[in-house]
């Protein structure tokens, strides 16, 4: 750094830099924006300092001589990227391919770029329509431990109770992040486990943010479906700056889009009045198939702050408000109809659920060399609240009451990690190439808590349609962990690469585990190259899958999702729960046959002992006095059936993947880049506990989410002009519209095809206007049998958890500015 008086020799990532700049991560991809002078290093020099798939970059000085090396290793704890071509497959999108897809939502984003992850519009009813979820390789949303900058990203506190698409998952949202923050995500399929975190047993996805030191960017976008519903607005920008002049950065960004409620439920099929207004009453008034109304807000900053004597300050941090109406089952102004009282709702009403959720996580750290390592030590904070309500609801049970407005109380999830990595290279004769090294160890404390509702909402009936939480549901958990992990990086010839990685973890509530991988990479040239991978993994319940409480009352039944903690869960025969081990095999191909065209290759196997699911719902017998003294203990007796979660399965998945992207320049008709991506998830269940299960459960396992993903895309650009166009295809999947009743009966939904567009035009070198269309074609899922519907009072027209969605086409215009 500047200042400097003497000449100093620094390890880079295993190479020898000789400078006055004793400098950090940063400045391992930064330039000077001062005119310096370029010393020149041997070519042959850096070529044996690098493998022949990692790119060079550049040492940064401040007012001082800079050094070219190449430092971007696939172990070191400065880089916040995964290297594309190791042992480990990494699938790269950027910030730009996620804005080209049209949507506002960083998961919609990124599942519409990538077939290997697919994400429900509607992940299920009530409470799980908050939050957005996802599979990767045909997982749960657990299985996929979720990075930003290459740390961990917590959880959230929303359980996912209501059967559907990753039916009991609380995963991280990595829609709370917002989309102009983000300079690219890495999709890490192999080798996760024991580099980045046990939980990694589908793999990892890590969000990189932008760390610009100049300009930004501002973008805006108006969209609606073509049924004429469904507006939203979507505002996003950021801006970088540097701090200091010796390569410091502070990159802002903010979003905030607004949605409007779409409706597709079918026509009420019931007794809405019990006079002669029922012949001639309007009979479009289920609201409760359609996407929430939702606003969300969102923050984000990234930054690093070099000092002197090589240290560097970072600090990464995003927060997030959002507030979601969720309508729930519609209640007829019928006498027959117990759940509603008609002096309030003469015509009947919509409840809704509401949700008020505020999020956001901190991770800051110091990165330094001393002592020959490359070293990283940081502190996270991430804690997600959300607190619920039911409107335009009423308690029957309560007499005389005209309530309405019902706070169910909240739940809270928070994560504390501090951790310390470090990494080195190393030269041996023994190897043709650097041995490198990276090791870590950190702690966490996790914490899960639920509140009671105010005892109007829960109180005999409770409040229609989601009553609140019971004293039962209140619970304070917390869990410690304690982790190290070390990986060992080295060729043992010039072509072919070896990767060794061990973890270890003790969860004081649980465990203490091993788990390990062994990749291995073998080029045989320039342009063809073969992988392989083996790991194990290890996923422990969340403190939430542990103790969540939901209530999900249907017109003549209600269920109920018990803590598995929770006496009634112990009484129906819960056992002490325990994390999923897996292991999991895979075989790749990388190769570029002709320049300008790559491809990747995968197959893959992942079993999985002790998957976690929840259980079939259990009929209350009324005439079993133990368990209907329990249930009124904890004041549930309006239960008609129960619930809880629980290691059921030891499931196995066999998939494959194929991407390949090819890229064309024209004299005269601009550039071109065709890609193409298909993946393939068979998802089997080895073995089950059958008193546990039954068919639903294992339909909602198996089939709620499409086995395979096929989608090409053209991306041309000309001038002033880019056009790109999308086709889509998903696979089948089985809906199962309730738990009880003909509700249970399997229904097909057949595979669909959708063709995204978009078109852009600059109408000046920094500005662009674009007009575009998702589902362009106006695809609708198939229609569900009127039998199955009818269980819902008609209201399931199309499946839920459609992976396409059931809203039909979306229009879009949006505009951006560069600055």
């Amino acid at each position: 750094m500047a200042g400097l008086s003497k000449k100093k020799l620094y390890l880079v990532s295993g190479v020898m830099v000789s400078t006055f700049v004793p400098t950090l991560a940063h400045a391992e991809t930064s330039t000077s924006s001062k005119s310096v002078k370029h010393y020149k290093v041997e070519k042959k020099a850096v070529a044996s300092a690098r493998p022949a798939h990692t790119a060079p970059t550049s040492v940064h000085a401040s007012n001082a001589e800079v050094v070219h090396v190449a430092v971007h290793r696939t172990n070191s704890v400065f880089n916040t990227s995964t290297p594309q071509h190791s042992t480990t497959q990494v699938t790269v999108v950027t910030g730009a391919e996620l804005l080209k897809t049209g949507q506002s939502n960083v998961l919609s984003a990124l599942a519409q770029a990538n077939p290997a992850i697919t994400t429900a519009a509607l992940p299920g009813g009530g409470a799980s329509s908050f939050v957005q979820t996802m599979q990767l390789r045909g997982q749960s949303p657990d299985d996929t431990l979720i990075l930003i900058n290459g740390h961990r990203r917590h959880i959230g506190a929303n359980f996912n109770s209501n059967s559907g698409t990753n039916w009991g998952s609380e995963p991280a949202d990595i829609s709370l992040i917002p989309v102009s923050a983000i300079d690219h995500i890495e999709v890490i399929t192999e080798g996760a486990s024991a580099l980045y975190g046990q939980d990694a047993i589908a793999g990892a996805v890590n969000i990189v943010l932008k760390k610009d030191t100049h300009g930004g960017s501002v973008n805006f976008k108006n969209s609606g479906f073509y049924a004429g519903d469904g507006q939203a607005l979507d505002g996003s920008a950021n801006y970088g700056m540097a701090i200091g002049n010796k390569g410091g950065y502070l990159d802002l960004a903010a979003q905030v889009a607004h949605q409007m409620p779409t409706t597709r439920g079918g026509d009420f099929y019931g007794t809405l009045f019990s006079d002669s207004r029922n012949e001639t009453a309007n009979r479009n008034v289920q609201r409760g198939l359609g996407i929430p109304k939702s606003t969300l807000e969102t923050l984000s900053e990234n930054m690093a702050v070099p000092f002197g004597q090589g240290f560097e300050f970072y600090s990464t941090s995003t927060f997030s408000h959002r507030r979601a109406n969720v309508a729930e089952t519609y209640r007829s102004a019928a006498a027959t109809d117990s759940w509603i009282n008609p002096t309030l709702y003469p015509n009947g009403n919509q409840p809704y659920i509401t949700m008020d959720q505020y999020d956001f996580q901190t991770d800051n750290g110091i990165r330094t060399h001393k002592f020959g390592f490359a070293w990283d030590a940081y502190v996270t904070y991430g804690r997600d609240q959300q607190k619920y309500g039911t409107k335009d609801s009423e308690n029957v049970s309560i007499p005389g009451s005209t309530q309405t407005s019902f706070y169910d109380g909240s739940s809270i999830a928070s994560e504390l990690t501090a951790g310390l990595r470090g990494s080195r290279s190393f030269r041996t004769s023994l190897l043709p190439r650097e041995i490198n090294l990276r090791f870590g160890a950190e702690y966490r404390h996790d914490t899960f808590q639920m509140t009671e509702g105010e005892p109007a909402s829960w109180e005999g009936l409770g409040a229609t349609d989601h009553p609140g939480n019971v004293p039962l549901a209140v619970t304070d958990q917390n869990r410690d962990v304690y982790e190290g992990n070390v990986n060992l990086d080295f060729h043992i010839t010039k072509k072919w690469e070896w990767t060794l990685g061990g973890r270890a973890a003790s969860y004081n509530n649980l465990a203490t585990v091993e788990t390990g991988s062994i990749g291995t990479r073998y080029d045989f040239n320039k342009r063809w190259a073969i992988r392989a991978n083996i790991n194990t993994g290890y996923r422990p319940p969340t403190l939430g899958e542990m103790s969540y409480f939901y209530s999900a009352p249907y017109p003549g039944y209600t269920v109920d999702q018990i803590p598995a903690n929770s006496a009634i869960a112990k009484y129906l025969g819960a056992g002490k729960m325990k994390g999923e081990y897996s292991r999991s095999y895979s075989i790749g191909l990388d190769a570029s046959p002709i320049d300008n065209f790559h491809i990747t290759g995968n197959l893959y196997y992942i079993a999985i002992n002790g998957r976690l699911g929840s259980t079939k719902s259990y009929s209350v017998d009324t005439s079993d006095t133990t368990l209907m003294n329990l249930l009124s203990a904890a004041s549930l007796t309006s239960a008609t059936t129960l619930s809880y979660y629980a290691n059921l399965y030891n499931t196995q998945t066999f998939g494959g993947d194929l991407n390949a992207n090819y890229t064309l320049h024209t004299n005269r008709y601009g550039k071109f880049v065709f890609s193409m991506g298909i993946n393939f998830s068979d998802n089997e269940i080895r073995s089950a506990k059958d008193n546990l299960v039954n068919e639903y459960t294992k339909q909602m396992v198996l089939h709620a989410a499409p086995k395979n993903r096929e989608q090409i895309s053209v991306n041309w650009e000309m001038g002033k002009w880019s056009f790109f166009v999308q086709e889509m295809r998903y696979g089948s999947i089985i809906y199962m519209a309730s738990p009880t009743g003909a509700g249970s009966v399997p229904f097909k939904q057949n595979p669909g095809f959708i063709t995204n567009l978009e078109l852009d035009y600059k109408i000046m070198p920094r500005w662009t206007v674009g007009v575009g269309a998702n589902n362009a074609g106006n695809k609708y899922p198939t229609h569900i049998s009127r039998i199955i519907a009818n269980t819902q009072q008609g209201l399931s027209k199309y499946a839920s958890y459609s992976p396409y969605g059931f809203n039909g086409g979306m229009y879009y215009v949006k505009t951006s500015l560069d600055f």
